[in-house]
């Protein structure tokens, strides 16, 4: 467990809990509660003792206030983690053969979103693969492109028409073994249609077929050419295990064969037969909602996904317009758009692997009557192992310790749908739709844009409702992690960013009357809030900290102890799922560095309270295959440093060693987190980078500018010139009189015709 360089993935089940687990976590949340009273208590004293001037009495209830706030982020997690020792404790995986027979014949429908912007092709391929492979009938994968559909840039056309090709490529790819193993399951029924029992004879040629499958994976497998952790990954720990379950069930039947007392139901053989069809049966097609005039263009996740599920079941008619193709309900003849209906929808990110049970397990659990109100299933993602560079490794270590805590939520009913992977119930997307006007067309949102973190929002807005969102105690996904600090960097902006503008959304939650009691409601109220805004006065509060010159005697032992036990018990988790015990300090460091970042977002949440508009979403220039760091997140830990080293001469002439202590440890991990996630090197070029990207801005002469688009004629003739600025209005083009006027008479001519 020590080679965090391996790619071998973690365990499925979680990590055994120990006889003193339990009882350690509830000691390690009893000493953070006695610290941080017997802190309250020591400042009281102090404050009787000494002559309280307004500055005193200030300092005194900020830094009180700022050792609370920072204690309840470290008892959030603290409980947490009792949380998900208590769950994995109870934990059983359910068998393989009781999913079968419960699902047998009739397995809910299920369509896989996948929504791409300028992936590359091979982390499409792996997320597609992923998910087609999974042992469910009847997937229906689409491919949501989001590329603009005519770029001038060829690199980006590229990556478009690549998107665009290789759906049918997998498809194609996986149609053969599929037709083999599909007319192989139809001989066994034939075969066997007055039989009750089966014979040794048809277990052996069972286990052929399964050894058929296993060379597949084989071959597939070796044809994959190895770059990076990413690909070893997928080929060790999806196509590698999936063709090592095949070949141990072909052996388990070869053995079940030579055992004269062996017997096997008919209804199991035929399971086995029918998951050799359902492993290579899937459908892939693609959806660009930026072809279509009469959709939202917004340029966010969540609008593209809501796009697509605003259309499904329904067929419809393309409809030209200046614009672009409108979609309309078909009236006449073959429709020319269907979008298939189902009654659930995983969401799947572009970067993120499912392993082969994702779908049949999580499924399953929700079709059980007692989840009836189940909106969202999901298993928080791991991070992929054996990253080569030290940000990506430490960065992991943080999405794996998440993974604890997100379980860990579960416990107290409240979990957050964690957007990379999730099952999601269609009919409780259904009562979250909103209809907005944009720009004169009704559009329907059911996952709510208004913030980046639009899945945590909708989280709450279901919860609302009376829908859960479940945490499903298994590792059954996997989502790629930054490599380099620059795109780290925009990654942790985009998550600090949101949680407080949808803080308020707590009180629909609040308002909800549940079965809980109230000390059920005040857990999750606590973890939920905890949640969304912790990054914002953890930020707050270290800064702080750092900046402002605070009087002597208000930090003390018993604050500092308030922290201890999340360190402590933070470093035997980061042991418990495979990484260094003194990975906790690289941890620190990584999260000085972000502390700039996580500000950075909290302000722009504040900002976004203020201004009530939403925030674009930036894209950051590559520099080598590599996101250059923003400058002032390059700057901010130089300034840090430096304070550090001014406190450091100022503890010691003063002889505060307790704070001395802490400054050296701080400034020891800031200038270790720059060398080791940074480097010296890199972070003088992105500063070079930022510096010239800066001041020097190049100029395109009028004679090199793209000419002006000649207007289209309906558009000056249905809606108006470009001077009055009716033509930046798609709505307006896509429905001029002129599109209703045919719509009309189409409707009519369809009235005759009947």
């Amino acid at each position: 467990m020590e080679n965090t360089k391996s790619s071998e993935m973690l365990s499925v089940l979680p990590e055994s809990v120990g006889r003193l687990t339990v009882p350690v976590a509830r000691f390690s949340i009893f000493i953070t509660i006695t610290a941080w009273l017997l802190y309250v208590i020591e400042q009281s004293i102090l404050l009787n003792e000494i002559t309280v001037t307004p500055r005193v009495l200030s300092e005194t209830v900020v830094y009180f206030i700022t050792v609370t706030m920072l204690t309840v982020s470290c008892l959030a997690y603290l409980v947490a983690r009792l949380g998900n020792f208590e769950r994995v404790r109870t934990h059983r995986r359910v068998p393989r053969s009781t999913i079968d027979e419960s699902l047998e014949g009739k397995h809910p429908g299920l369509t896989v979103l996948v929504p791409s912007y300028r992936e590359d092709e091979r982390t499409i391929r792996y997320t597609l693969l992923s998910a087609a492979l999974q042992e469910y009938p009847n997937l229906n994968i689409v491919l949501l492109i989001d590329d603009p559909p005519n770029s001038s840039d060829p690199t980006h056309q590229l990556l478009l028409e690549q998107s665009r090709r290789l759906p049918k490529q997998l498809e194609s790819m996986l149609n053969g073994p599929y037709l083999k193993f599909k007319g192989a399951l139809e001989t066994f029924e034939r075969r066997t249609a007055l039989d009750v029992n089966t014979s040794p004879e048809e277990w052996m040629l069972l286990a052929s077929y399964y050894c058929d499958a296993c060379e597949w994976f084989i071959d597939q497998r070796a044809a994959l050419d190895i770059n990076d952790h990413i690909d070893d990954f997928f080929a060790v720990n999806l196509l590698g295990r999936i063709a090592e379950d095949l070949s141990d069930t072909a052996s388990a039947l070869r053995s079940a064969a030579e055992d004269p007392e062996a017997y096997l139901t008919k209804g199991r053989v035929r399971h086995l037969y029918t998951r050799l069809v359902h492993i290579f049966q899937a459908e892939f097609s693609t959806f660009e909602r930026k072809r279509f005039a009469s959709l939202s263009h917004e340029p966010n996740k969540a609008m593209n996904l809501n796009s697509y599920i605003g259309l499904m079941g329904g067929a419809y008619s393309e409809i030209p317009s200046p614009e672009g193709p409108v979609l309309v309900p078909y009236a006449l003849d073959t429709p020319d758009l269907e979008i298939p209906d189902s009654e659930y929808v995983l969401t799947l990110d572009a970067d993120s692997i499912l392993l082969p049970e994702y779908c049949l397990r999580l499924v399953y659990f929700m079709e059980q009557e007692e989840n009836s109100r189940i909106a969202v299933s999901q298993t928080p993602y791991a991070s992929f192992r054996g990253a080569a560079s030290r940000i990506e490794r430490i960065a992991s270590a943080t999405t794996d310790i998440q993974h604890i805590v997100h379980q860990g939520l579960e416990k107290h009913n409240a979990a957050f749908w964690v957007g990379a992977n999730a099952v999601i119930r269609k009919a409780a997307l259904m009562e979250l739709e909103q209809r907005e006007e944009e720009d004169g067309l009704v559009i329907p949102r059911f996952i709510n844009d208004r913030t980046v973190i639009e899945d945590t929002e909708s989280s709450l807005g279901l919860r609302a409702l009376g829908w859960r969102i479940y945490n499903y105690p298994e590792r059954l996904s996997y989502s790629a992690t930054p490599p380099d600090f620059g795109s780290l960097a925009i990654q942790r902006q985009r998550w600090a960013n949101g949680g407080l503008i949808i803080l308020p959304e707590l009180l629909k939650v609040l308002s909800f009357k549940g079965d809980e009691t109230r000390r059920e409601r005040f857990m999750e109220m606590l973890l939920r809030t905890t949640y969304l805004a912790s990054i914002g006065w953890t930020s707050l509060c270290l800064c702080i900290l750092f900046f402002y010159p605070f009087q002597d005697g208000l930090l003390s032992s018993a604050a500092v102890l308030t922290a201890a036990p999340y360190f402590l018990m933070m470093m035997f988790d980061l042991k418990r799922i495979g990484y260094r015990k003194r990975d906790i300090l690289h941890i620190y460091g990584l999260n000085l560095l972000l502390l700039p970042i996580n500000l950075a977002g909290t302000i722009q949440s504040l900002v976004q309270i203020v201004g009530g508009h939403k925030l674009a979403f930036a894209r950051t220039p590559k520099v080598q295959d590599r996101t250059p760091g923003p400058l002032i997140f390059l700057l901010i830990p130089l300034i840090l440093t430096v304070w550090s080293l001014w406190t450091v001469r100022n503890d010691v002439l003063k002889e505060d060693f307790i704070h001395l202590g802490l400054t050296l440890i701080t400034l020891t991990m800031l200038i270790s987190a720059c060398i080791n996630f940074i480097g010296a090197k890199i972070f003088a070029i992105d500063l070079m980078f930022n510096v010239l990207n800066y001041v020097y801005v190049p100029t395109r002469s009028q004679a090199n500018a793209e000419p002006t688009e000649k207007q289209d004629w309906a558009s000056v003739l249905y809606v108006g010139s470009t001077e009055s600025g009716a033509a930046e209005k798609r709505a307006e083009l896509a429905f001029t009189q002129a599109t209703k006027d045919y719509l009309e008479s189409q409707n009519k001519n369809a009235k005759q015709t009947q």
